[in-house]
């Protein structure tokens, strides 16, 4: 029986201090068919002369500039061959055998696309981070939630989380997608250029008959927030755009309007709280989200490098040849009302009658 090959692509912008932190672990992984690749974003600093130096052996594929998330690895993806990519955040560290356990669950099933690992909190080892945790879920108006994280409660990890099973998103720090998947759905969309791109692939996998799964029997430690951090007003603008994003790339047309209008009076009360707490950027970006996303409202296609995608006659083709959509992982309430006014601040408090 072949090992299937694995490539490790890890996308950089001026993250020397991450490569120099987390290449070591990375390069201690067990795997015996694997290729580490570093796709650079035009980076400014020393990464490029560290790698050279330090790192001979790794593959560097140069962007001639910052792309985003979306872009950079969309062109540092279409350099690279293997049965499955990793898509790893440059500030994660990575236990030695945390690769055989997921592809052995995705080799099990040809209906399986992509799939996560369990994510801690590198600063907070026994606590799942808030991007991933123990697999991303999505409530009816489009709010992601993962096992271990809603909103800002993040969960200590006492193993409640054990078995793997079905989820909505597998998060970008550390996602892994079969090589056909990846260019059956197009890439990433890159007009969402960083934050939400993975659950926009996810929900459009999941449309085209595939499951995304999670793995505890893999785990990584993610920093988080190494290129924009929580109070980043820029992170803000893309977070509130590109859910609106979301949505409209992938819910039926009527029902997307509706939900959107709903969300636009959901986002002013949030608006509303920014400007109650004086943080008038954070305000004055949910603004330009919204008028970014109505510029963009009409445009159907993806912006991808790939001409399989969203808004395309092929794309379409497969969706519409697949019965079944694979929409395991999402939450029929609102988590909003639940989490502020419910006090459901927990996975566990969320009734499992309305997960589905």
């Amino acid at each position: 029986m072949n090992t299937p090959k694995v490539a490790i692509v890890i996308l950089n912008w001026n993250g020397i201090k991450y490569l120099r932190d987390f290449l070591p672990s990375v390069l201690a992984s067990t795997y015996p068919n694997l290729d580490i690749v570093v796709g650079d974003n035009g980076s400014s600093d020393e990464s490029l002369e560290f790698l050279r130096g330090r790192y001979p052996s790794i593959r560097i594929i140069e962007n001639k500039e910052n792309y985003g998330f979306t872009g950079g690895y969309n062109r540092v993806l279409a350099q690279v061959e293997a049965d499955y990519y990793i898509l790893l955040n440059s500030d994660v560290e990575v236990e030695p055998n945390w690769i055989q356990p997921v592809i052995e669950l995705m080799e099990g099933d040809a209906q399986i696309a992509a799939a996560a690992p369990k994510i801690r909190s590198f600063h907070q080892k026994k606590f799942f981070e808030h991007a991933g945790a123990a697999g991303g879920f999505i409530d009816k108006f489009g709010y992601p939630f993962c096992r271990g994280r809603i909103f800002y409660e993040i969960e200590e990890d006492r193993g409640q989380y054990e078995q793997p099973g079905e989820i909505f998103w597998a998060s970008g720090a550390a996602m892994f997608i079969k090589k056909h998947c990846w260019d059956l759905a197009g890439g990433f969309d890159e007009t969402f250029f960083a934050h939400m791109e993975e659950i926009d692939l996810c929900w459009r996998l999941k449309n085209m008959g595939y499951k995304v799964m999670y793995c505890p029997q893999s785990q990584v430690y993610h920093v988080g927030g190494g290129t924009l951090n929580a109070e980043n007003p820029f992170k803000t603008y893309l977070n509130f755009r590109n859910n609106l994003l979301l949505l409209k790339n992938n819910l039926p047309f009527w029902k997307a309007l509706w939900v959107i209008s709903l969300r636009f009076w959901m986002d002013l009360m949030a608006l509303a709280r920014f400007l109650m707490e004086g943080k008038r950027k954070d305000a004055w970006a949910i603004s330009r989200a919204h008028q970014n996303f109505i510029r963009r409202l009409f445009k159907s296609k993806v912006k991808s490098l790939n001409p399989i995608a969203i808004g395309s006659k092929e794309y379409r083709e497969v969706v519409s040849s697949r019965k079944a959509h694979h929409l395991t992982g999402t939450y029929s309430r609102s988590l909003v009302w639940d989490f502020f006014v419910g006090k459901k601040t927990k996975f566990t408090d969320l009734e499992k009658s309305d997960l589905h």
